[in-house]
């Protein structure tokens, strides 16, 4: 039994703050931990809160169609293009973009996989309120929106009933690198931010981040109903 070992009935799940970390090696890290748990049923579940540096995710969906820029133009920038088994279209990552990425056993903790995204949805929903900004579904598009532009996506995968992926919510990114793709796979589609959204300046936006990791946290073990222990630095 590891440090993460609980019993099969427990529903706790240890919350691990990663820091800025490269796409890939964050990708590899949830499904390592999801083939573990699956090897071991009595390994307990685990949430990851991450930054990523510059990113393009394509989804099950597909998403290179959805460039609106040449490809050597984003190697130019540094920006890699990654594909995944979630679901869903291209989306970006960046710094600036608060990640969270739960290896959760929904079977175990008997929550069906609609009722997981929604509940991934209002995580960021109560998030943004604690700022001032009302925010809203859309029955159509997965994701949190304000007014028409979108502020957070939900991605998710899974297998023997074991979820990778999970949600971003835009805070502070630099917003730039969404206007070369059709995010999602949706045409004229505007993004925003915590920092835009915010009316009430000035916008601090290392201790937001800090603000939302500690309100993801709380948000996940309310709507989930989980013990989780404590963010792991």
């Amino acid at each position: 039994m590891t440090e993460h070992a609980l019993s099969a009935n427990d529903r706790c799940a240890a919350f691990e703050d990663l820091g800025i970390r490269d796409y890939v090696p964050v990708l590899d890290l949830q499904t390592t931990a999801r083939e573990e748990m699956i090897q071991d049923p009595g390994l307990g579940d685990r949430v990851f809160f991450v930054q990523h540096p510059a990113v393009y995710t394509l989804g099950k969906r597909g998403g290179r169609e959805n460039l609106v820029v040449p490809e050597r133009f984003l190697a130019e920038k540094g920006i890699e293009i990654v594909q995944t088994a979630r679901g869903g279209n291209i989306t970006f990552h960046g710094p600036g973009q608060a990640v969270l990425y739960p290896v959760i056993n929904l079977e175990r903790a008997r929550i069906g996989v609609a009722d997981f995204v929604h509940g991934l949805e209002e995580i960021m929903m109560r998030t943004v309120r604690q700022f001032g900004v009302e925010a809203r579904r859309d029955p159509q598009n997965h994701g949190l929106w304000v007014g028409k532009k979108k502020i957070g996506s939900v991605g998710i995968s899974i297998k023997k009933g074991i979820c990778i992926h999970g949600l971003a919510l835009n805070v502070c990114p630099d917003l730039t690198p969404f206007t070369w793709i059709n995010p999602c796979g949706l045409q004229n589609l505007s993004m925003t931010s915590l920092e835009q959204e915010t009316h009430n300046p000035p916008f601090d936006p290392k201790a937001s981040m800090e603000q939302v990791k500690d309100l993801f946290f709380k948000f996940f073990c309310d709507i989930f109903d989980f013990n989780t222990r404590r963010p792991i630095p």
